[in-house]
């Protein structure tokens, strides 16, 4: 059985437990905004599997040395460097799709001697229906 990391099944003792801190320390992090869990119909907090992993992070944090502000301040660029990191992959994979129509687009000579698109496998039609991309200039010969 696979547990989702965001299901929010801990209660504040458990989730404190895992994370070896006080639950009351659980509590200070809820309001200052640093690691803000789900709520249940009771409105008691509930935990998730990466809720714990960020309070452990945000003790290794202030084991280091940083106050709960700069914590806070990490964590929201973390949040932002995920979020940018997701839409890059979205934009990869538009252009990977871009660029495999663009591959199977051909360009060929129109009965009127002008540059049409086709798709692989078609011919041109005649010059009534084509589409024109481009024509050449004439020249005042």
């Amino acid at each position: 059985m696979d547990i989702n990391a965001d299901q929010p099944i801990f209660v504040i003792s458990v989730a404190a437990e895992l994370a070896d801190m006080h639950p009351q320390t659980l509590r200070q992090y809820d309001r200052l905004g640093i690691v803000s869990p789900s709520r249940a119909p009771g409105k008691s907090r509930r935990y998730s599997q990466r809720d714990v992993n960020m309070l452990r992070e945000v003790q290794r944090l202030s084991q280091e040395g940083v106050s709960l502000e700069g914590i806070k301040r990490i964590l929201e660029l973390e949040n932002q460097v995920a979020a940018l990191q997701s839409r890059i992959t979205e934009l990869t994979e538009e252009l990977g799709r871009r660029r495999q129509s663009l591959d199977a687009r051909i360009f060929a000579a129109g009965a009127a001697g002008d540059v049409v698109s086709l798709a692989r496998g078609q011919r041109p039609r005649p010059r009534s229906q084509a589409v024109v991309l481009w024509r050449p200039r004439a020249t005042g010969t």
